[in-house]
């Protein structure tokens, strides 16, 4: 049976969910320091982060320190999509059990640098996700395009190409025991 992208994804959410949590905990640390290594030294002023589920990588720890020198979103559930919303206390559990802060009327547009939770990726590094399609469509209504960073509690990678056209790929891909650029990056670096 050829690998698809449901499939994938099934074996991907089942890896991840079946991790300990002695490990869980272990390795959101290693995340952290190595996504705080990422971010130390960036000029970048509009960093959007997620607020993490129970089975996604937990970026709390990173989300509060950049919150202290950078200008820090979250996302904010909205039909099929989702808008930015500065990140701000006290956050309330929305329809789907996701964490949000408060909404607002101002319409953000730009963004430097987007943290993005992965389920898997595929031999292009485009993310596959939850199966919604909202960071999809998210990110194909920006004008510019931020520098995208997906992180996985666990590697979950394949190198088949298994996702659609228009399903977003990142700049750099972040787990515990991993770093991966795209392969175009690696080869321009090589010469």
């Amino acid at each position: 049976m050829p690998l698809t992208k449901q499939i994938f994804r099934q074996i991907c959410l089942k890896k991840i969910k079946n991790s300990t949590t002695h490990n869980k905990l272990y390795k959101n640390h290693l995340l952290n320091t190595k996504l705080l290594k990422e971010l130390k030294f960036t000029k970048k002023k509009n960093i959007l982060f997620y607020y993490p589920l129970p089975f996604e990588a937990n970026v709390i720890q990173t989300l509060k320190h950049m919150r202290k020198k950078c200008t820090v979103f979250v996302p904010f559930m909205e039909a099929q999509s989702f808008k930015m919303v500065p990140f701000r206390l006290p956050l309330k559990r929305n329809s789907f059990g996701i964490f949000e802060a408060g909404n607002t009327i101002r319409n953000i547009k730009k963004i430097d640098i987007a943290i993005v939770p992965a389920v898997g990726v595929d031999g292009n590094l485009q993310r596959v996700g939850f199966g919604k399609g909202m960071y999809d469509r998210f990110f194909a209504k920006l004008k510019k395009r931020p520098y995208i960073i997906f992180i996985q509690p666990e590697i979950c990678y394949t190198k088949k190409f298994i996702c659609d056209t228009h399903d977003i790929a990142c700049d750099l891909l972040l787990t515990p025991k991993a770093r991966m650029l795209p392969m175009a990056r690696v080869k321009k670096r090589k010469k």
